[in-house]
């Protein structure tokens, strides 16, 4: 189960950033139910070892496209996001004390924060496109003009998962044309 849901992560992971058209430097942001990757309702199984799977098949596909990844924290946290502390910087997000635990913040969480050179908490973002694994509620953390992303794969284990990418809003009226984004 586990190495299938590295799998499908890596795939789901390919397919956001092909299709997201995401650029070196770009921000992505992650909900992840654990609980509802095995098969659980969400808050109600916390699985480390989803989490882990998870986080191996997507983080190394985000890195090798130099794409920064937020990892969303449930609402036990307001829906923190764990970031490095250089993308913290680099984008000017206010850093808040917390530390997520499997039961305050999600097994996910937890693991990018285990694994992450200097993580940090954020309060929010403006990713420019996220996966929602298991019906996390990213939407807060998108850029202003989310547009659904369909994948070739709609769940990760037992999850539904959907995708966003984010667009410049369009101004200007009928007479105004626009860049294909």
């Amino acid at each position: 189960m586990f190495e299938e849901i590295k799998q499908q992560a890596e795939q789901a992971a390919l397919e956001l950033v092909m299709g997201a058209k995401l650029q070196p430097g770009q921000l992505v942001v992650i909900g992840c139910s654990s609980s509802e990757m095995v098969g659980e309702r969400i808050g109600k199984g916390s699985s480390l070892k989803a989490a882990q799977a998870a986080y191996e098949g997507m983080a190394p596909v985000f890195q090798d496209a130099g794409i920064h990844m937020a990892a969303q924290c449930c609402e036990h946290l307001n829906r923190a996001l764990v970031v490095e502390k250089a993308v913290a910087e680099k984008f000017g997000f206010e850093i808040v004390n917390a530390i997520p635990q499997p039961d305050a913040g999600g097994s996910f969480p937890v693991t990018v924060f285990e694994r992450m050179s200097e993580p940090v908490l954020v309060e929010e973002i403006m990713a420019d496109a996220g996966i929602d694994i298991g019906g996390t509620l990213i939407g807060m953390h998108l850029k202003k003009v989310a547009v659904p992303l369909r994948l070739s794969l709609s769940k990760i284990g037992q999850a539904n998962i959907l995708c966003a990418r984010t667009r410049p809003k369009y101004i200007g009226g009928a007479r105004a044309k626009y860049l294909e984004r």
